[in-house]
């Protein structure tokens, strides 16, 4: 089903919408700033890449299922990470404090990308990377008592919630093509990747994640309830409508 437009007109009404105030002077002390700021300065980095390896990704598949609307739709997804990625670094900017050019973390993820063009692989990079997001920004939110970043956080959870949304839908789609042998397959390798993902989030920003009242624990049981709602809800159900499930479940 062609549900581009529909993501086009929800990416085009929800750039209209402005929850942050600028007026709102950053109310953060010295030593919150010591505890958020490395983890900050690392995801608006990650926040501002321009995207140009998945819009070739996405015009790539575009064309083979013949849904030209489907990288307009990309393309806004791609300005509202970019929002995040300004609104995070007007913040820092505010604070007194330096943007970064580096960070391991965001140099392995464009790497990888870099040499990706399968629509497959980066669908399911988005939906880990974001389903982290929301487990990080709701930290952020909680780990100081300013009102400004509060706000910038809370417009990012709104938008993230959609945007997991999106992907999951895309991954419905693309995990639904396969054969039944090779979603036995897929299934195994999403769920490796998405849980060995949020392991290496997990250490980079353990610091903010506790400062927001989230520990390891805590974290791993979020994330599996966002992989539950997105990764596993996609693959179970398309491979247990296969009348072959049972039978293959009992070899396996």
């Amino acid at each position: 089903m062609n549900t581009s437009k529909k993501w086009i007109e929800y990416f085009t009404f929800n750039s209209t919408q402005f929850r942050v105030n600028w007026n709102l002077v950053p109310a953060i002390t010295k030593k919150e700033i010591s505890v958020i700021l490395h983890s900050l300065q690392a995801w608006q980095l990650g926040e501002t890449s321009d995207g140009g390896h998945l819009i070739r990704a996405s015009t790539i598949y575009a064309k083979k299922i013949g849904d030209p609307d489907y990288v307009e739709a990309v393309s806004l997804f791609i300005k509202e990470e970019q929002k995040h990625g300004n609104n995070l670094g007007r913040y820092i900017d505010a604070i007194g404090e330096k943007r970064i050019k580096n960070d391991w973390g965001d140099t392995l993820f464009r790497k990888v990308r870099y040499f990706n063009t399968s629509m497959e692989i980066w669908t399911l990079a988005v939906i880990t990377v974001e389903s982290a997001a929301q487990v990080f920004y709701q930290a952020l939110k909680d780990a100081t008592g300013c009102p400004l970043l509060k706000e910038i956080c809370t417009d990012i959870l709104i938008d993230e919630a959609y945007h997991i949304d999106f992907q999951t839908e895309r991954l419905d789609i693309l995990f639904d093509k396969k054969t039944l042998i090779g979603k036995l397959a897929g299934r195994n390798i999403y769920t490796l990747f998405f849980f060995m993902t949020s392991l290496l989030v997990w250490f980079a920003h353990k610091k903010l994640f506790r400062a927001g009242g989230i520990d390891f624990k805590k974290y791993m049981r979020r994330m599996k309830f966002k992989y539950m709602k997105t990764i596993n809800r996609v693959t179970y159900l398309e491979i247990k409508t296969n009348g072959m499930f049972q039978l293959l479940s009992r070899m396996i």
